[in-house]
């Protein structure tokens, strides 16, 4: 399935208030996992309130014992501080990369923005090198603006 066959099936899940949020927010990880074949594991990570921290949200995909993620460490740290896409060809290149399972070769992690503040962020990992292109990322980043009118 293409970006632009899934993006009227994101809407729609973000539109459906009969879900809770968390719920809504695992249905777009399925999705995304489900139709995109170098999509291995999708999950987001929100801001700890005030503290420098993001905190793991609904995700699919091999459990993490990354629940807890420290801003400026790891990618999604990194965005966490930057605000800004990080993509990650080789994950094994990167020094403050956090491993979650030996299988994962890159990922991709784009910031949720509510009011020009950053959030959380979508995490996406994929066990395929380098399969990230410019058109992952505004898929991803109309994702995470659908996704800020909910959170």
């Amino acid at each position: 399935m293409t970006f632009e066959e899934l993006k009227p099936q994101v809407t729609y899940i973000v539109s459906n208030s009969e879900k809770t949020v968390d719920a809504r927010l695992l249905s777009i990880c399925e999705l995304l996992e489900m139709h995109i074949e170098y999509y291995n594991w999708v999950g987001f990570y929100f801001r700890n309130g005030d503290k420098e921290e993001l905190i793991l949200g609904p995700y699919v995909g091999a459990p993490t014992d990354h629940t807890v993620i420290p801003f400026g460490k790891g990618i999604c740290g990194q965005v966490a501080v930057s605000n800004e896409n990080f993509v990650v060809p080789d994950v094994s290149a990167q020094d403050n990369y956090i491993a979650c399972s030996i299988t994962v070769k890159s990922e991709i992690v784009i910031p949720i923005f509510v009011n020009g503040e950053n959030i959380g962020q979508i995490d996406i990992d994929s066990n395929t090198p380098d399969p990230f292109t410019e058109a992952d990322e505004r898929f991803l980043e109309f994702v995470c603006a659908e996704v800020a009118t909910i959170v």
